[in-house]
C-alpha cells in the first residue's frame, strides 16, 4: 500500500493512515506501506537547495529548517499518542534534520548544486515522514520498522534524478521485507533508493508509485494498492468534465496510455514492475476507504466500452520541419530523432506525411527552445528549409483497448470535432490502436475533450 503526499499531509491524516493499515492488518493481510513526503515538503527542499546554491544565505537555511522541524514535530504529536514512541520518533527526526541542515549550509558555502546533491536533499521528505508513520503504527499496538528505499534493497544504476532499479533489487527487497510480514508492517520510503556504492538516488517524478510497484513485485504481492485523494482513474479530468466518472476496471496498456497522455493519477513508469510480474494494481481513495476505486489488470475486462477515457496534455509545443530536400533523402528522420535525443528532448507525438516533405513533432513546452535550436544547428543548410513552431496548442488523446479492430472509431472522433467546428492540426495513431491522439488549438482543447466525452457517453459506461 502506497500513500501519497495528500494522504499524509499532516499528523491527523497520518493517524488516519495508521488506523487504515491496522484495519487491514487485523483482517490477516500482510502489508508493506510505502510513503511519500508530507505535503509540500519535497518542493520546499528543492526550492531551498536552489536558494542555498544561488544566494548562499545561511540565515535562510536556518529559517527553513525551523519551519520544517515544526511541521514534523506537529505531525508527530498529532499522529502518535504514546510518549515513549513520541520521544523515539523525535530523536530520529532531530538526527535527520541535523544532517539536512549541514548539507544545505555546505551548499551555501560551495555555491553549487550537483545532481547528486539534489537527490540527497530531496530524499529527506520521505526520510522524515517514514519514522512518523512507523511510530503511528507502533502506537496502535502493531510492530513496525522504517526503511529507506536503499535499506529495503532498492538498488539502482549510477544516474541521479531518474534512476532505474537493477534486477538484483527484487531479490534484495524480498530478502529484507518478506520475513517481517508475519508480525510487522514495514514502512518504506518511496521515491528514493541508492546505487551500488550506497549513495542516495531518486526514481524521478511519480517515484513513490514506482517504489510501491517494485516492492510489490519483489514480495510477490497479491495486489499493489495506490492510495490517493481521488476515486481512481477517471474517464476525464473532472475539472474539465464535471460528469467524469471513475473507471472500475482498466487494462495495463490503457492505464499506461492514459498516464503518458496527461492523466496525473499514474506516472507512465510506475506500474512497469507490476506489469512484468502480472500483479494487479488498485487505485483507491484514502479518505473514502469503502469506494472500490480502479483495478488495473493485465487483460482488458470484456466490455462494450470501445473508448475508456479522454485526456488532455497542456504545456506542449508543435515543431514543424519542412523542406523539399527531405523528399527521398535517406536518414532525415533518424537525424532528427538522434539530434533531439542528444539535446535531451522528449518527443510526445510524431506525424510525417508520405510525401516526406515535412515532419511534425510535439515536445514538452519547456524543451521547445532546445528542440528548435538543435534541429536548426543539425540542418544548417540544404535538406531542411524551415523549422517553425506553435505554442498555442494542446494534445487530446482518446484511449481504449476496445478500439483495436473496431471500424469507424476515428471517423466518429473527427466527425464529432468537425460538427463542433474544432480544427485538428495534427493526428497520430499507432498500429496498436489503443489511442488516437491529435493536436488542436489551445482555445478549443477543453471543448474538444467535452465533446468526445459526450459522444462516447463515458459518464454512462464507467
Amino acid at each position: 500500500m502506497k500513500f501519497g503526499g495528500t494522504s499524509i499531509a499532516d499528523g491527523k491524516k497520518i493517524r488516519h493512515v495508521a488506523e487504515l493499515l491496522k484495519s487491514y492488518h487485523d483482517k490477516g493481510n500482510e502489508i508493506v506501506a510505502v510513503t511519500s513526503a508530507l505535503g509540500d515538503v519535497t518542493d520546499g527542499l528543492l526550492e531551498n537547495s536552489i536558494n542555498s546554491s544561488e544566494k548562499g544565505k545561511v540565515s535562510m537555511v536556518k529559517e527553513f529548517m525551523a519551519n520544517l522541524t515544526k511541521k514534523h514535530y506537529d505531525a508527530i504529536h498529532d499522529a502518535i499518542d504514546d510518549e515513549n514512541i513520541v520521544d523515539d520518533t523525535m530523536q530520529m527526526i532531530d538526527s535527520r534534520i541535523d544532517e539536512l541542515e549541514k548539507a544545505l549550509i555546505g551548499i551555501c558555502y560551495l555555491g553549487e548544486l550537483t545532481p547528486r546533491s539534489i537527490d540527497y536533499i530531496s530524499s529527506y521528505g520521505e526520510r522524515l515522514s517514514a519514522p512518523i508513520i512507523c511510530g503511528a503504527i507502533k502506537s496502535l499496538g502493531i510492530r513496525s520498522q522504517a526503511f529507506t528505499g536503499g535499506e529495503a534493497g532498492i538498488i539502482t544504476a549510477g544516474e541521479y534524478g531518474n534512476a532505474r532499479p537493477l534486477e538484483i533489487t527484487y531479490t534484495k527487497v524480498n530478502e529484507q521485507l518478506t520475513p517481517l510480514l508475519i508480525d510487522h508492517i514495514p514502512v518504506v520510503t518511496g521515491f528514493i533508493a541508492e546505487n551500488e556504492d550506497g549513495i542516495i538516488t531518486t526514481l524521478g517524478r511519480g517515484g513513490s508509485d514506482f517504489s510501491a510497484s517494485i516492492v510489490g513485485a519483489a514480495i510477490q504481492a497479491d495486489e499493489i494498492w495506490l492510495w490517493k485523494e481521488v476515486h481512481g482513474i477517471m474517464t476525464s479530468d473532472p475539472k474539465i468534465v464535471p460528469g467524469a466518472k471513475p473507471i472500475p476496471h482498466i487494462s495495463y496498456i490503457e492505464a499506461m496510455e492514459l498516464s503518458f497522455f496527461g492523466a496525473n493519477v499514474l506516472h507512465p513508469r510506475s506500474i512497469e514492475p507490476a506489469i512484468r510480474h502480472g500483479i494487479p494494481v488498485r487505485v483507491k481513495n484514502t479518505f473514502e476507504v469503502d469506494f472500490p476505486g480502479t483495478l488495473i489488470v493485465a487483460d482488458q475486462t470484456p466490455s462494450e466500452d470501445v473508448v475508456k477515457a479522454v485526456t488532455l496534455i497542456r504545456n506542449v509545443a508543435l515543431v514543424n520541419i519542412s523542406g523539399a530536400g527531405m523528399v527521398g533523402t535517406i536518414g532525415t528522420a533518424a537525424r532528427v530523432f538522434s539530434t533531439l535525443a542528444n539535446a535531451g528532448v522528449n518527443i510526445i507525438m510524431i506525424s510525417q506525411g508520405s510525401s516526406q516533405a515535412n515532419m511534425s513533432i510535439v515536445v514538452d513546452g519547456s524543451q521547445l527552445g532546445s528542440a528548435v535550436g538543435a534541429i536548426k544547428s543539425e540542418f544548417d543548410h540544404g535538406v531542411v528549409r524551415d523549422v517553425t513552431h506553435d505554442t498555442n496548442i494542446c494534445v487530446v488523446a482518446v484511449v481504449g483497448a476496445g478500439m483495436a479492430g473496431i471500424p469507424g472509431v476515428a471517423g466518429k472522433v473527427f466527425n464529432a470535432l468537425g460538427n463542433a467546428k474544432i480544427n485538428v492540426i495534427m493526428i497520430s495513431q499507432g498500429s496498436s490502436q489503443h489511442n488516437i491522439s491529435f493536436v488542436v488549438n489551445e482555445d478549443t482543447a477543453i471543448q474538444a475533450v467535452k465533446v468526445l466525452h459526450d459522444v462516447f457517453e463515458l459518464e454512462k459506461h464507467a
